[in-house]
């Protein structure tokens, strides 16, 4: 099954006045927004900035929320490092927020991020003490078009199954075979291409579950971000618990 959601049908945030926007394929619950969270992917917002702009110091808890630089460059503060790091282009930010911390972020002008929140198993990452991480853009390689990002032979995190990638074509076909037990969340970031026969363009968000194969098509350069996950958790999420 392949499932669109345009992104017109996203949730929509903003910060100081409309400097920062953002489309979010999976936003807080009362944001409203197509879909709601799942598997242990608890939020999802791809963020720009209009100008160069702050978001003030703020707590988390629990999550492990994952930053990715996709143009300009950001600063981070956060309440355990307490100093201001730059981030560009290709940069993954990771805080494992555990027991608690409290950070800032700015988006330099014209900078856009995504930033995503996975549910690692809430009942055993408040028990343990928050962990902060920086990742530069050289520490992963693209090979035939994929570029990993979290996995097995990259950056590892708590929440189990997840798989992160990016996958960049042009004019050619690519073939992804489907894992059982398994659900796939794509958003384009650029180029139009088919999956399936499919049309997508920019911004569309897709989940799939239940194919055999995805075969991409592209007439033009496009890139694909790619989340694998579980579909069924040996543990109840967040959202399964508190808010359904």
């Amino acid at each position: 099954m392949i499932e669109v959601i345009k992104k017109q049908e996203q949730a929509y945030g903003e910060f100081n006045g409309g400097e920062i926007i953002e489309n979010k394929p999976i936003g807080f619950p009362k944001e409203g927004g197509k879909i709601k969270p799942y598997s242990n992917i608890f939020y999802w917002a791809h963020a720009k900035a209009e100008k160069e702009s702050t978001i003030g110091l703020h707590p988390h808890k629990g999550f492990e929320i994952i930053s990715f630089v996709l143009s300009g460059s950001i600063k981070h503060y956060d309440t355990l490092l307490k100093k201001w790091i730059n981030l560009n282009k290709g940069d993954i930010q990771v805080i494992k927020s555990g027991s608690g911390i409290s950070h800032s972020e700015a988006l330099n002008d014209k900078s856009s991020i995504f930033q995503i929140w996975f549910d690692p198993d809430l009942n055993k990452s408040l028990n343990k003490p928050a962990k902060y991480q920086d990742y530069t853009k050289d520490l992963f390689k693209s090979i035939n078009g994929k570029k990993e990002l979290i996995g097995k032979n990259s950056i590892q995190i708590d929440s189990e199954g997840v798989e992160v990638y990016e996958i960049e074509i042009e004019n050619k076909e690519y073939k992804i075979e489907i894992k059982e037990g398994k659900t796939y969340s794509l958003y384009i970031i650029y180029g139009e291409l088919s999956i399936n026969t499919q049309s997508l363009k920019q911004d569309d968000f897709i989940i799939i579950t239940k194919e055999k194969e995805l075969c991409f098509n592209s007439n033009i350069k496009a890139k694909i971000f790619c989340i694998e996950t579980d579909t069924e958790l040996t543990y109840k999420s967040y959202y399964e618990t508190y808010m359904k």
